[in-house]
């Protein structure tokens, strides 16, 4: 496995050779900084956009996990999504809460019971938390529905990812 840091963020190959280097990025936060609140449970709750480029060849769909790190007691996962089409370069910003989008991805559960983004909400007397979005390149669609939490896709993709990549933010209250 080969990897390079980008911006701060690592991003993985896991072909013997990459010639290519996958990376996620956002228009609303740089990787390693504050999120907006407007991203938060604080405000809007609505999702950032995000953007991808250099998905490796026979990527057939992408997954997309927003996971809290630093949640007390266990990873908190606030957005599962899952058979985005590999064709696709990016997720709009305030992205709709579908259990099924009309490009044909699909969004499992959350955390917090919920389909689709829900943002960070961190404890406000804990220090700042690190919200990763996790790109995975993948040589399949996942035989899920949206009922899918996280740790159902990371199953599921076990084997077929091509490459990964990730950013993140921080946020506290």
């Amino acid at each position: 496995m080969m990897f390079r840091i980008f911006s701060r963020a690592v991003i993985f190959c896991l072909l013997p050779v990459c010639a290519w280097a996958m990376e996620i990025y956002s228009t609303g936060f740089q990787d390693g900084d504050r999120l907006s609140s407007r991203y938060t449970c604080d405000s809007d709750d609505t999702s950032p956009e995000l953007k991808w480029r250099n998905l490796p060849d026979g990527a057939k769909s992408l997954a997309l996990i927003c996971e809290d790190i630093d949640s007390p007691g266990q990873v908190w996962s606030h957005w599962v999504i899952f058979n985005i089409p590999a064709s696709d370069v990016g997720i709009g910003a305030d992205f709709p809460r579908l259990p099924q989008t009309p490009g044909g991805a699909i969004q499992g559960l959350n955390d917090y019971g919920r389909i689709g983004y829900s943002g960070p909400c961190p404890p406000p007397d804990g220090g700042p938390h690190r919200y990763f979005f996790k790109l995975y390149a993948l040589d399949i669609n996942l035989p899920l529905d949206n009922n899918a939490v996280r740790q159902d896709v990371l199953k599921a993709i076990d084997g077929h990812v091509l490459a990964y990549a990730q950013t993140f933010g921080t946020y506290s209250r």
